[in-house]
């Protein structure tokens, strides 16, 4: 069979829903005023609260293609149901709440939900008849799961009922969870170039995503806040300018469990060659994954000029040549393996510790991330047929015995 099959058990449309509710929650903060703040799955989908303090309830709905809402649409009614026990706790006509129902589904124009559209707002001469009409709905419903919504709505005072009614907005013909990231990058991303746009909003939605789980288990018990949002764009845009490149492997470890020894690369080798300790070792293998991985990263994104990586490692390698004659400068053909460790190890305190210090030796000028530096000398120590950078005064002499070691 090729056609698509349902499971009653299948958690895809929930699960769908969940994934919807962070997207179109990112999609709304970006829209309204910095100072609002959003919690996810409070007192409903979605709880805005604005600068005054006042409170937006939403509900949302990701609905089939076509699908429309009516005066007996469960996805209306189970919402006023949320709806009518927050109002009724926060004081009814004096509470300070409004509600929201976000659905990709539209509503009939025959139903009288239409009245609640964002461009059919309530008159005050139509007060009695939006509040006749949806008690008339609510007569002619047969549903079990309808009725005690219901008893609940005919609990409230005809004023009462209108004032519920006038809180609600209905915004349908909502962005489907796929249309929303283009919708950021297109209207939310103007201050990226039109080519990294995709990047960016990859690193915002993940850094979102990150904000919402901590918030959904409690780890961050407070709102997120607009201008959060506005400062982290903000930063990832600087990270995109033409002095500046994206640090996005900070903290990053490779997969595969470090051995520092049993590691056969040849940048590894090299710092046994002097005796470096195996931590320090373990710092090398970290700065060299971090670099080459970050260079791949960059590379994918189209981020660097053609001959630009080539250009770097060409400074480097002229300023490590610099150093290491000054740290050879006293060594002498029957220099004791001793001095040569030291002289060799001195090199390397220089490349590790004070490289970072000397602007030049950046990729570029903003571009202050130490693993970018280190891991890119380790990748011109790994180099072959010949490395570029080497630490132990002899270690040319003894490559060949090296290599066939580590093969």
């Amino acid at each position: 069979m090729t056609g698509k099959t349902t499971d009653q058990f299948s958690a895809g449309e929930q699960g769908l829903g969940y994934m919807y509710q962070a997207r179109l929650a990112l999609l709304q903060l970006l829209q309204l005023p910095e100072d609002t703040a959003i919690f996810l799955e409070k007192d409903d989908d979605l709880d805005f609260i604005d600068s005054d303090g006042g409170k937006s309830l939403a509900s949302l709905k990701h609905k089939a293609i076509g699908d429309r809402l009516t005066d007996l649409s469960t996805d209306f009614w189970k919402s006023v149901n949320i709806w009518l026990t927050r109002y009724k706790r926060d004081g009814r006509a004096t509470s300070n709440l409004r509600f929201f129902l976000f659905t990709t589904g539209t509503v009939s124009s025959g139903s009288f939900l239409a009245r609640l559209l964002p461009d059919q707002p309530v008159a005050t001469g139509d007060a009695t008849a939006l509040t006749e009409l949806a008690d008339a709905a609510l007569a002619g419903s047969t549903s079990k799961l309808i009725a005690p919504i219901a008893t609940a709505f005919n609990e409230l005072s005809d004023p009462e009922k209108q004032d519920f009614l006038e809180r609600i907005l209905i915004l349908d013909g909502n962005p489907r969870i796929g249309d929303i990231p283009a919708l950021i990058r297109d209207k939310q991303l103007r201050c990226i170039r039109r080519e990294h746009r995709e990047f960016v909003f990859e690193r915002l939605e993940g850094w979102w995503t990150d904000a919402v789980i901590k918030q959904l288990t409690g780890a961050r018990p407070e709102g997120i806040f607009g201008y959060e949002v506005s400062d982290k764009l903000s930063n990832l845009a600087e990270e995109y300018k033409a002095d500046n490149l994206p640090i996005t492997f900070r903290g990053k470890a490779p997969a595969d469990e470090i051995d520092t020894d049993a590691d056969p690369r040849l940048f590894v080798a090299q710092l046994r060659e002097i005796g470096i300790s195996s931590n320090r070792i373990r710092s090398a293998i970290l700065d060299y994954y971090r670099a080459f991985e970050q260079r791949s990263a960059w590379a994918r994104e189209n981020l660097l000029a053609l001959g630009e990586v080539e250009e770097y490692e060409d400074r480097l390698a002229d300023e490590w040549g610099r150093y290491k004659d000054v740290a050879f400068e006293k060594l002498k053909g029957d220099s004791a393996e001793e001095a040569l460790r030291e002289a060799g190890s001195a090199l390397y305190n220089w490349a590790e510790f004070e490289t970072g210090k000397i602007e030049s030796l950046r990729i570029r000028a903003r571009v202050t991330e130490p693993y970018v530096l280190r891991g890119s000398l380790h990748i011109l120590a790994d180099a072959t047929p010949e490395p570029r950078v080497y630490w132990h005064p002899r270690f040319l002499d003894r490559l060949g015995e090296l290599l066939g070691v580590a093969s």
